[in-house]
């Protein structure tokens, strides 16, 4: 397995991570067994990056991993965690918290339910516009001072924010939305995260299956894709097709959609770890094939001609989530 460093003070982990997020239900159903079965194939093959949320199925995800981990030595994997989402007993959305007395009492429901001793990358999963960063940082950095957290990461936000943040403590990485349809972070952020030393951890890189050839449909319970501008009406069909112009091209490379996706952003630089939320065993595999044969240049353009920047058809969330998009604010 190949490596790469989160930044200039961040770990070294695998060249892809593993996105666990779809299986705690926001893809609607998914298999346990088959879930823990994915994450042990993800580690025998090399991948140290295991990225969650405390949010993900309230508590389910971090508990499902502390599962698929309580025979793996602790330091075999890079554990990456968000918190600060607030949900509703009905799953509903209620906003963020970042105030320090919150990430600390998140933080230690956090340690109980993965059963470890440390979270190796601690991230707000979104800006709390009531908070200051410098507050919710500063709250993390003393984690990382009393041994909790090993490092800092962002999430979804912008250049101020970053700068701001890195004032405080060092960053290891911004995680962040990037593919071939969402390439916003191009317009500044990933200048900025370069210029500090940042790594960035993409997600999406398969814009949730739109260009990962799994047009299977989207509207099981609980899938959130059902609510998504990108995956409704005329939207769906127009990156429907832009997903078979990026698999003609793929094709030609010998590879598969997902494959040419998610190396097309592993091709952007060495700064940056794809992840993908593989939940099943043979995506898993398909991923890591991603990994086999660099790009050449040619096919680099092929799938950027295929899939032009701002050609994507729909805001990649629904507008009260980009909202809270401290990201789209460059």
């Amino acid at each position: 397995m190949q490596t790469r460093r989160l930044g200039t003070t961040g770990p070294h982990v695998s060249a892809l991570g593993l996105g666990a997020m779809g299986m705690s239900g926001m893809y609607g159903p998914s298999d346990r067994a088959e879930s823990l079965a994915t994450i042990h194939a993800a580690l025998d093959a090399g991948v140290t990056l295991i990225d969650t949320g405390d949010f993900y199925g309230m508590g389910h995800n971090e508990l499902l991993i502390a599962e698929a981990l309580k025979d793996r030595p602790r330091d075999d994997v890079v554990l990456s965690v968000k918190f600060g989402a607030q949900r509703g007993p009905d799953g509903s959305w209620l906003g963020f918290d970042g105030r320090p007395a919150a990430v600390k009492t998140a933080l230690a429901y956090t340690l109980n339910r993965l059963g470890v001793d440390h979270i190796d990358i601690y991230r707000p999963a979104r800006l709390d516009p009531d908070v200051p960063i410098e507050d919710t940082v500063g709250a993390i950095a003393e984690m990382v001072q009393a041994g909790y957290v090993r490092h800092i990461g962002l999430s979804e936000v912008g250049s101020e924010t970053i700068r701001r943040a890195a004032a405080v403590h060092p960053i290891a990485d911004l995680q962040i939305e990037y593919s071939l349809l969402s390439r916003g972070i191009e317009d500044g952020v990933l200048q900025t995260t370069r210029e500090l030393g940042i790594g960035v951890t993409a997600y999406g890189v398969l814009s949730r299956g739109l260009i990962g050839g799994n047009t299977q449909r989207f509207d099981a319970p609980g899938d959130f894709r059902a609510y998504s501008p990108r995956f409704q009406g005329d939207n769906l069909q127009k990156n429907l097709a832009l997903a078979d112009a990026l698999a003609d091209v793929a094709r030609a490379a010998g590879l598969t959609s997902a494959q040419a996706a998610i190396a097309w952003v592993a091709a952007q630089g060495d700064d940056i770890v794809p992840l993908v939320g593989a939940r099943r065993r043979e995506r898993l595999a398909e991923a890591l094939g991603a990994l086999d044969t660099p790009l050449s240049a040619e096919t680099v353009a092929g799938l950027e001609a295929a899939v032009p920047k701002d050609a994507a058809a729909g805001a990649r969330y629904a507008e009260v989530q980009m909202a809270h998009l401290d990201s789209e604010k460059g």
